[in-house]
């Protein structure tokens, strides 16, 4: 059976700062990922307040759905929010379900903010393998990912729809700059053997030039690896490390080839918009909302 997704983090504030801006719909659509807009129906005495919201899925396409809620905001250090949630929108893998949030005065100016909840998907057995494989743990990772976006609004003013364009450049930059290592790395090197890449070497090394074929598999391998690194080693230095050996790359080659550098789409070109990426990525790598920085398991449980 599927386990229900709880995410939990502590945020630099005190418990009004959070319940203004999860229990307000204005302002919690703003850094919550899962939802495009909600909206709050006019409430009847004595029954829960009732919401309606919608998400955007691309291509035009929006998901509806609906749901329920009872907040109680205690002066005793806690608080609480419990809501039921469903969706008749047969595009919607949600079917019905229900959670909460907690909220904990820690006592340091702190508030641990967290939540639980499970859901019922539709479609049938395909929906449920969907939701195990795919969805489930997307909903988990957007759900941390939306609550350290909404601590860095708390704690250092950053604008969540600027959070999501920095991590959107962030992304890009990484990708491409993975993506032109191990191209490189790969396709000329190793897949289609490119004989300038051993006269390169054997240019750049000529008392060794009979290994030339040997390095140019091993500058391949570091390559990849450099790829591999953009892809997994989330740091601003990534970014530095990359850049380094562009210069480490390209200054040889300069050296021994100055011709490649007249060339159509010539080393020069591709190391300046490499260089152009990592300048981008360095400036767009600050203060990124990240999915690492919340807890996803309960004390005593698996996640």
């Amino acid at each position: 059976m599927a386990r229900p997704i709880y995410v939990e983090i502590d945020i630099g504030a005190p418990i009004d700062a959070l319940w203004s801006k999860t229990q307000t719909p204005d302002l919690h659509e703003r850094w919550d990922l899962r939802f495009t807009s909600i909206r709050y129906l006019p409430r009847v005495a004595d029954e829960p307040q009732r919401f309606v919201y919608e998400t955007r899925i691309g291509f035009g396409l929006r998901i509806a759905g609906g749901g329920e809620t009872v907040g109680e905001h205690a002066v005793d250090g806690k608080a609480s929010s419990a809501l039921k949630f469903w969706s008749d929108d047969p595009k919607s893998l949600i079917l019905r379900g229900s959670g909460y949030w907690k909220y904990i005065d820690r006592g340091d100016g702190r508030t641990t903010f967290l939540t639980l909840y499970d859901y019922e998907p539709r479609w049938g057995p395909i929906g449920r393998l969907l939701d195990g494989i795919l969805f489930r743990p997307l909903f988990g990772w957007a759900t941390a990912w939306s609550f350290d976006r909404l601590r860095l609004w708390i704690e250092r003013g950053i604008d969540p729809t600027l959070s999501a364009t920095r991590a959107l450049i962030d992304a890009v930059s990484s990708v491409a700059l993975a993506f032109g290592w191990m191209y490189q790395g790969a396709v000329p090197k190793l897949l289609a053997r490119d004989p300038r890449e051993i006269e390169l070497a054997a240019a750049a090394l000529p008392r060794m030039a009979k290994w030339a074929p040997q390095f140019v598999t091993a500058a391949a391998c570091v390559e990849i690896a450099l790829g591999l690194m953009m892809l997994l080693w989330r740091s601003r230095w990534a970014y530095v490390a990359s850049a380094a050996a562009l210069v480490g790359v390209t200054a040889p080659a300069f050296v021994s080839k100055p011709g490649l550098f007249t060339e159509a789409f010539n080393p020069a070109t591709l190391t300046a918009c490499m260089l152009a990426l990592c300048a981008i990525g360095w400036i767009s790598h600050k203060h990124l909302p990240s999915a690492r920085n919340c807890k996803r398991t309960m004390k005593g449980t698996q996640p």
